[in-house]
């Protein structure tokens, strides 16, 4: 299990309980703490959280359904948006009632090698005397170690909930998404100027964040497109693909016929998003 994963599981669990502690209890540690320290700490450890609080979560969407990319230094937060569904009962009041969502990494909550659990408490809205709209903040700090490498691609989402009663519900499989490393890619053509039919070079690199070293290293064997646009027009074609070698570095020629921009674009993978470099212009003579 990271370090990260279990002062975020320690830093949610404490800020969701605070919610539901009346002030005049809070020096007694009352079991809606306890209860939800118990809930975090066990979807942190992989632990199975027993569920005595009658509710369902469901209509999830992380990240308003984009990717999570981290690099090596910027934390990153992210939404997470979800409903709550609940007996008419149930006092789901400040003072009494809080959740918050998370996300692992793994098959489930409890074989999950990583999971992050929103610092804050989620803020919910009464849409009827049933069900709440929730939206929560999840935060990696790649710099304090949240990350290994092995930690990018899919992920699953769900989300916690307590009472200050001590009853609690934890549930997985609410949605997925991916946590992707940062790319870069860069790209330099020349010579510049150059005569019409001659021979353009552009030389580039493909590089990605590396979670356990905080620093960018070369993508290596990774299809590249190099690409060109006129000068005058708005769109980019395919000229031909190359592949980055061990060191992620890229070099593809095409012949000189017009003015224009050139540059090489990465589809993405799985665990790295697509990049496109800053199209490099060459003045044909």
């Amino acid at each position: 299990m990271h370090m990260r994963a279990t002062v975020a599981a320690v830093a949610g669990a404490l800020a969701l309980s605070a919610l539901v502690v009346p002030a005049a209890q809070a020096a007694d540690a009352p079991s809606g703490k306890a209860a939800f320290s118990s809930a975090a700490a066990d979807a942190d450890s992989g632990s199975t959280t027993a569920s005595n609080l009658d509710v369902t979560f469901s209509d999830m969407k992380v990240n308003s359904g984009k990717n999570i990319v981290v690099g090596t230094t910027n934390v990153v937060s992210f939404p997470v948006t979800y409903t709550v569904t609940h007996a008419a009962d149930l006092d789901t009041s400040s003072d009494n009632f809080a959740t918050g969502p998370l996300i692992y990494h793994g098959s489930s909550i409890d074989t999950a090698d990583n999971i992050f659990i929103s610092d804050d408490p989620a803020t919910c809205t009464a849409v009827s005397s049933t069900v709440l709209n929730c939206k929560g903040v999840i935060s990696i700090h790649p710099a304090d170690g949240d990350l290994w490498n092995s930690d990018a691609g899919t992920w699953g989402a769900g989300a916690l909930a307590v009472t200050s009663n001590g009853d609690e519900k934890e549930q997985g499989g609410l949605a997925t998404t991916k946590v992707q490393r940062y790319s870069k890619l860069t790209v330099n053509a020349g010579p510049e100027p150059v005569s019409k039919g001659k021979t353009i070079t552009s030389t580039g690199k493909l590089s990605r964040a590396n979670w356990e070293d905080n620093a960018y290293h070369g993508y290596t064997n990774q299809p590249v497109k190099l690409q060109f646009r006129k000068a005058g027009t708005s769109t980019y074609t395919t000229v031909k693909t190359v592949y980055s070698d061990q060191y992620g570095n890229l070099k593809a020629t095409a012949t000189a016929q017009y003015d224009g921009y050139w540059r090489f674009s990465f589809a993405g993978t799985t665990t790295t998003p697509a990049v496109n470099a800053t199209g490099d212009y060459v003045d044909v003579k």
